[in-house]
């Protein structure tokens, strides 16, 4: 099952030589979530402050950066940063992360300063402690770990740490994917979805469509809706009667999802009028689809045009579309992946979908397999957001054995 390393002997020191980091692995973290990575979509300004720390914290390694070219933000580049450690085998497996985090939102819910690291009951609490710190640092620690050990892994093992990834990825992953970086016979492991016993393997996701509903009226007095056209009232019977119609033309269930069918929510709405007794002419409001895979999203679009053009005043935008095929259950990574929990965990994982969207998609989408696990409680994007450190310490061990495997 392994190449140079045996459950009695080498694998045990290089779980043990991860426990023996524990303490440096919570300092990481820690210096981590005082980094404010936020995209200027967020406004922040971007991630190079992070990925400097990270190159300092991997300083004995040879790391390449792809930066891509972005003037919004004081450096003019978002980073990402590729370091390699060689194995048997040129067939490579990657452990992919991504640096930026979403902003902290109201304040008034949070116990404890967001961007200040606090340790307490086995948990470090800040935004981007979960997402996707811990993983980083665990994808860290393991690639230290078998270095300072000199162990020779199976598949050349490598880390990559992406920029972007919470606005669309197009500074990221995508800009990595244009590059050249990967393979199509890569095996490519993203942490950033799981469940708190780390016993699921995500496999698929569902398509994801953004969109935006421009109404046009006629504003006036709300004493003379005669002279007027409310841009709110047509708002509200086409997004019902859309509502209505996509849940029934879609209507296919799959359970390797949950919820097991295509969801279609209406979500925001942007202010019209300022007063009460002011009829809209204007009415924006958007809707999120997460469409299952054997859906094609132009068909979703096709319904959703001809819904709007019975309305005539109903202007439909495509804000986000994204698409891609699921890994197969039987590919490397997955099985691999599940062998490597069996042997550490004693856990018969299981595979399946969700309807987020990871940076998986891009890949998939690219004829290349992965697969999508991490041990998480799932308090990514809320208010005291938190990492458990002993699932950081565990999964590494996890990212760490996984290069060892046939």
């Amino acid at each position: 099952m392994y190449s140079k390393l045996t459950i009695n002997s080498d694998l045990t020191k290089l779980t043990k030589k991860i426990d023996g980091l524990k303490d440096e692995m919570i300092q990481t973290l820690s210096n981590l979530i005082r980094i404010k990575a936020l995209a200027p979509e967020n406004g922040g300004d971007g991630e190079i402050e992070k990925a400097e720390y990270i190159q300092t914290v991997l300083s004995e390694f040879d790391i390449k950066r792809y930066d891509s070219k972005d003037d919004r933000v004081s450096s003019g580049i978002r980073p990402n940063l590729v370091v390699k450690l060689k194995g048997e085998s040129k067939r490579r497996l990657w452990i992919v992360t991504h640096m930026d985090v979403v902003p902290e939102g109201d304040l008034s819910l949070w116990k404890t300063p967001p961007f200040e690291p606090v340790i307490k009951n086995g948990k470090i609490y800040g935004r981007g402690s979960e997402d996707n710190g811990q993983s980083i640092v665990a994808s860290i620690f393991a690639l230290k770990a078998i270095s300072e050990l000199n162990l020779t892994p199976k598949y050349t093992f490598c880390l990559a740490f992406v920029s972007d990834e919470e606005v669309g990825s197009k500074h990221g992953i995508l800009h990595l994917l244009n590059s050249g970086v990967f393979r199509n016979d890569d095996l490519i492991l993203v942490p950033d979805a799981g469940t708190s016993k780390g016993d699921k393997i995500e496999i698929a996701e569902k398509s994801i469509l953004w969109l935006k509903f421009t109404v046009l009226g006629k504003q006036g007095h709300a004493s003379r809706p005669d002279k007027s056209l409310n841009a709110f009232r047509t708002a509200i019977k086409f997004l019902l009667e859309l509502d209505e119609i996509l849940h029934k033309t879609f209507n296919a269930r799959d359970d390797l999802f949950n919820p097991p069918y295509s969801t279609f929510e209406p979500t925001k709405r942007e202010k019209n009028v300022n007063n009460i007794n002011t009829i809209p002419g204007v009415d924006i409001s958007y809707m999120d689809c997460r469409i299952l895979p054997n859906y094609k999203i132009d068909d979703v679009i096709k319904v959703v045009n001809d819904v709007a053009s019975k309305y005539k005043c109903v202007k439909v935008d495509i804000i986000q579309r994204h698409e891609s095929p699921p890994t197969s259950e039987n590919s490397k990574i997955v099985v691999i992946l599940k062998r490597a929990l069996k042997d550490l965990r004693n856990i018969n994982a299981k595979v399946y979908g969700i309807g987020g969207n990871t940076c998986a998609a891009f890949f998939r989408k690219a004829g290349i397999d992965t697969a999508v696990w991490s041990t998480i409680d799932g308090t990514a994007h809320q208010p005291n957001e938190y990492a458990v450190i002993n699932n950081m310490i565990e999964d590494s061990k996890i990212f760490a054995v996984l290069p060892f495997y046939e």
